[in-house]
């Protein structure tokens, strides 16, 4: 939409306000890749959208660590950081999580699910949970952690009230026991397809009796009911 001569295009005439309330409704992180690309104005609209931004999900988007770090670096006001890997989705490696955890706010976030990142470790994890100090939810289901980055949460996030751990096999009853020790706002923890003994949850609950533990059904025999992951 443009004018006769030399007069500025209607859409350049929008206040900066009105740009950033119109980015606030995207939620294609291509669609604003493409925006901040128009102009100077466009790409200060977008950049200010994404910091006041109090939730960003990557799931399901195919971006890899340079671009969420991006994003994330922006976004003061951020509370809620989901980057969970789904078939075609988000790709975060151990480096995106290094990159991230030197966010100036990583240590104001509240809530993470790194549901299904194979790819990244305990090196990983820790760098980033290090400084994620005031975390009250995590979901770190489906993948390949240890008990050292169960021990990491245990030592920095002191707030943490939810946790999944479905399906992360390679945990054992040390660090479960460690983690209820240390956690005592724990409120809930999902154990599904976890290799460790029932005699550990029965220990987990003498620690905290309040302490919910799902499935219910790992509390009363051996059969593992399958359920979706809680997030």
């Amino acid at each position: 939409m443009s004018t006769r001569g030399d007069e500025e295009p209607h859409i350049d005439q929008l206040p900066i306000e009105l740009l950033i309330h119109i980015f606030d409704l995207l939620t294609s992180f291509k669609d604003l890749a493409q925006a901040s690309s128009v102009c100077g104005k466009w790409r200060q609209g977008v950049k200010e959208s994404i910091g006041r931004r109090e939730n960003l999900s990557f799931a399901g988007w195919k971006i890899n660590d340079d671009s969420v770090t991006r994003m994330v670096l922006i976004a003061d006001g951020l509370k809620e950081l989901d980057i969970s890997r789904s078939r075609w989705g988000c790709q975060v490696t151990d480096h995106g999580l290094h990159q991230l955890s030197t966010a100036k706010y990583i240590c104001d976030l509240s809530s993470v699910s790194l549901w299904g990142s194979t790819v990244i470790t305990d090196k990983g994890v820790v760098q980033m949970i290090s400084r994620a100090t005031s975390l009250q939810h995590l979901n770190i289901g489906g993948t390949f952690i240890t008990d050292t980055s169960l021990l990491a949460i245990a030592n920095s996030c002191p707030r943490l009230e939810t946790i999944v751990l479905w399906g992360c096999h390679h945990i054992t009853d040390n660090g479960l026991v460690t983690l209820v020790k240390k956690c005592r706002k724990l409120k809930s923890i999902n154990v599904w397809d976890l290799r460790v003994s029932h005699d550990c949850f029965n220990g987990l609950l003498t620690i905290n009796p309040a302490l919910q533990i799902q499935p219910k059904e790992m509390l009363l025999n051996d059969e593992r009911v399958p359920t979706w992951p809680v997030f």
